[in-house]
């Protein structure tokens, strides 16, 4: 679902007691607020918690009306999160209540987007007297040289490099 940024500010603005409805909110508090909403989020990718977040090159990118497709299980841990980074900042406590929530909404939302590592057989395991030639293309270990993921790029695959190979 699309939710714009100013949603997810307004709604950690309500969540520390600072409701646009009956406190005006500044623009430059609104700046501050989507810098740190940015910052987060490339937190996130960082670690693996990736949720389709556009995360901005540079701070004039980035607009209060952008719309973000987050996934809705995104949502609760995405400005409950948000809440407690910019509480200190308007001289705001968070209740116990409020960091127990976001720690069980950003706990759902990193079992969401867990990905579990493929995991394989290393090339020197023997294929043992059950696997006859003809099955493995006449290799007598089980494992391979898989290439290792690198994100959206591509992989990055070392089996072709040749250490001996002084020419490169």
């Amino acid at each position: 679902m699309s939710y714009s940024k100013r949603w997810f500010i307004t709604r950690a603005f309500s969540k520390i007691g600072l409701a646009e409805y009956v406190f005006d909110l500044q623009p430059e508090q609104l700046q501050t607020a989507l810098d740190d909403l940015d910052s987060m989020m490339a937190g996130w990718d960082g670690k693996g918690i990736r949720v389709g977040w556009s995360i901005p090159n540079a701070e004039d990118e980035s607009e209060l009306d952008q719309e973000v497709n987050v996934p809705y299980q995104a949502r609760d841990a995405i400005y409950l999160q948000l809440g407690l980074l910019i509480a200190p900042n308007f001289g705001k406590t968070p209740s116990n209540e409020h960091k127990v929530a976001a720690k069980n909404a950003l706990d759902a939302l990193m079992n969401f987007t867990a990905r579990p590592v493929p995991m394989g057989y290393p090339n020197t395991l023997p294929s043992g007297a059950g696997n006859k030639p003809w099955r493995n293309q006449d290799n007598p270990f089980l494992g391979s040289s898989n290439p290792l993921a690198a994100g959206g790029d591509g992989p990055i695959d070392f089996g072709t490099l040749n250490p001996n190979d002084t020419s490169q």
